[in-house]
């Protein structure tokens, strides 16, 4: 910013906090101005960078806060994904404004880190004035700073929007940002970002409490194993231990209200009752009430994750349950978008057949494709044919983790290997798969040290724990992917030659969403999953989806899909419910209307195509005969012409 336009906006600041004029954009970004000058006292016309945590500071922060990190990564990678510019960073900051994890293009991050948008970077209020990440801690809630919101006149270039992520106690232990050079639509960003704060909370709420009964419910049957559901879980006698944000929602109470309190002082029933009821509906919805209420809700009641399918004994000492049914599918993550036997595209059922030919010797099979093309839905649907199905499947990606915890993330650690380390040591990814598969995502993104403790390990069948010695032996079905070109990598000299001999015993290339056959059967798929197998599309959103690019594949579709229907609330799908998509408002809002605009589903070329044919075709009155005739083309070829650039046949003049 010149300096000219700096000095205009410092005095327009100074201007606010005293009261002068009414410029910020809102009360929020007011009372932020004020508390940078008026309690940290802080200067707008300053340049002022945040300052970076060095040494052991940042390491020990991400340990720390390591449950968060590894619960909010994949859906930080997924959002990214979706958002589909590579002008913006996802970010993750404690609650003191320290960014401990970044989704960001190597482009982006060139431009963004002159500015102090790197990991260890502080974004608190206090450093920096006001900015998405810190004023979104200060606020403790949902923040939206655009460009010159900003207190500090270097950061006006920026978009920040960020919303509050609770820990299970409902306490907020994290902030997730996107900052951008963009000017997303923010409502609808707004709804992108508390979605997926939504999820990492709940992934926390499984992380923290494996040893209890999730209980999942909600007043519409079909919102049930979606995000939209409340969450409870409780102890073996029946109290309440933490409840997601739905939950306290529905129920209207807080965590503190919730916490330790049975079961039948929330709904009319007990919790065993509630787990024999669910388990003879085959885990199916059942019909509870809320306690001295009327208000019906639909529950399901499991048992916790490491006791599933143990059938639960009781006082009341019930009568032997029948062999339960099959319950129906958990939602997947993103990424997980579709089942495996509903693989439809002849390439993908060529490969699976492959595939399971290949891991049947124990050969490493390498998959190929692009991010978010369902590589690891891919490797599941391999692990669950094979042999080794009965074993653990183990996902981790190298390309979502620090460097500083990939190693013991794969590898495990003893007890008191390093500052901050578990009491009791942790066991890695890699000793976890044994019997069972290994899936290593985004493999050409390790480094290269640990490519070689890699190679080792598949040479060997041995893993050897940070801080100690003593090697393990292991046995696992290797299953690698990457988007990149490993082989283009090994000519280059950043991936190892031999690793990738030991890694592509078979390599398989996966096609992009785009390419794929069976684009409208994911797509009702996807909506089964979100509780929506009713969901009505307009012709020209079915049109927009089946056309549509898809640069973040499966990862992208599931969350457009997932925002459509939030968006929606029960309605019709139609354009006006996908922005994301740049579906131009104009455009939106005459879909379905005869003669409504379909370019904007187009290419720049075929747009160009299309609008000189229309003048054509305008100019002969819509008479198909003289304008083929015009052009010297057969009718035929007109229609067909017509047909691929999105013109209807009749017209209504």
């Amino acid at each position: 910013m010149p300096v000219s336009e700096a000095l205009d906006h410092a005095h327009r600041v100074f201007d606010v906090v005293r009261g002068e004029i009414l410029h910020a954009s809102n009360d929020v970004v007011a009372q932020s101005w004020a508390r940078c000058v008026q309690q940290h006292g802080l200067d707008p016309s300053q340049r002022r960078l945040p300052p970076v945590l060095g040494g052991v500071d940042l390491p020990g922060r991400q340990r720390r806060m390591a449950t968060v990190i590894e619960c909010a990564r994949y859906e930080m990678t997924t959002l990214y994904q979706q958002l589909g510019d590579p002008a913006l960073a996802v970010v993750l900051t404690d609650t003191e404004g320290v960014i401990l994890h970044m989704v960001i293009s190597q482009e982006f991050e060139r431009l963004a880190q002159p500015l102090g948008l790197s990991l260890g970077a502080v974004w608190s209020e206090a450093e920096v004035g006001t900015n998405g990440m810190g004023t979104c801690v200060a606020q403790a809630g949902p923040v939206v700073v655009q460009q010159a919101d900003h207190f500090q006149s270097q950061y006006t270039g920026l978009t920040c929007t960020a919303v509050p992520v609770y820990d299970p106690a409902g306490q907020m232990t994290a902030v997730l940002d996107v900052s951008s050079r963009s000017i997303h639509p923010q409502n609808h960003l707004l709804v992108l970002l508390n979605m997926t704060a939504r999820m990492i909370e709940n992934r926390l709420i499984d992380a923290r409490f494996r040893d209890a009964h999730p209980i999942h419910f909600h007043s519409r049957p079909e919102f049930v194993y979606t995000l939209h559901e409340g969450k409870l879980v409780v102890d073996d006698g029946g109290r309440i231990l933490a409840a997601n944000q739905s939950a306290l929602t529905q129920l209207g109470a807080t965590p503190t209200e919730l916490r330790g309190k049975p079961l039948e002082q929330v709904f009319q029933t007990t919790l065993d009752d509630m787990l024999e009821r669910s388990q003879r509906a085959a885990f199916h919805p059942i019909v509870t009430y809320r306690a001295n209420a009327a208000n019906r809700f639909f529950a399901v009641a499991r048992q916790p994750v490491h006791e599933e399918g143990t059938p639960r004994i009781t006082g009341a000492q019930v009568p032997p349950i029948a062999p339960r049914v099959q319950p129906p599918a958990r939602p997947r993550p993103p990424g997980h978008a579709m089942p495996a036997a509903t693989f439809g595209d002849p390439r993908l059922v060529a490969h699976l057949a492959t595939a399971r030919r290949v891991v049947a010797g124990g050969t490493p099979l390498l998959l190929r494709a692009e991010t978010g093309a369902g590589k690891e839905v891919f490797a599941r649907a391999v692990h669950a044919s094979g042999n080794r199905t009965g074993g653990p499947f183990v996902a981790i990606n190298c390309a979502s983790l620090p460097e500083s915890l990939i190693e013991s993330e794969l590898f495990g650690y003893r007890a008191g290997a390093f500052t901050g380390a578990e009491k009791g040591g942790r066991r890695g990814k890699i000793a976890q798969s044994d019997g069972g598969t290994l899936f290593l995502d985004e493999i050409g993104d390790m480094p290269l040290p640990l490519q070689a403790r890699l190679l080792r390990v598949l040479d060997e069948r041995m893993v050897t724990p940070l801080g100690t010695d003593e090697p393990r032996p292991i046995d696992f079905q290797l299953i690698s992917a990457s988007h990149r070109n490993l082989a283009e990598m090994v000519a280059e000299g950043e991936f190892r030659q031999d690793l990738y001999y030991r890694l592509a015993g078979i390599e398989l290339e996966l096609p992009p969403l785009r390419e794929r056959g069976d684009r409208a059967e994911i797509i009702r798929n996807l909506l089964v999953e979100e509780g929506r197998a009713d969901a009505a599309l307009t012709p020209a959103a079915w049109d927009l989806l089946l056309h549509h690019p898809w640069p973040g594949n499966l990862r992208q579709l599931h969350h457009v899909l997932r925002s459509a229907v939030a968006l929606a609330a029960g309605a019709a799908l139609g354009l006006e419910h996908f922005p994301s998509l740049n579906v131009p408002a104009s455009v939106a809002a005459a879909a379905g209307a005869p003669g409504a605009p379909e370019e904007a589903f187009l290419s720049p070329q075929d747009a160009e195509e299309r609008a000189s044919l229309l003048n054509v075709l305008e100019s002969q009155r819509w008479n198909v005969s003289h304008v083929a005739k015009s052009l010297g083309v057969s009718r035929n070829t007109l229609y067909r012409r017509m047909h691929r650039l999105r013109i209807p046949v009749t017209h209504n003049g």
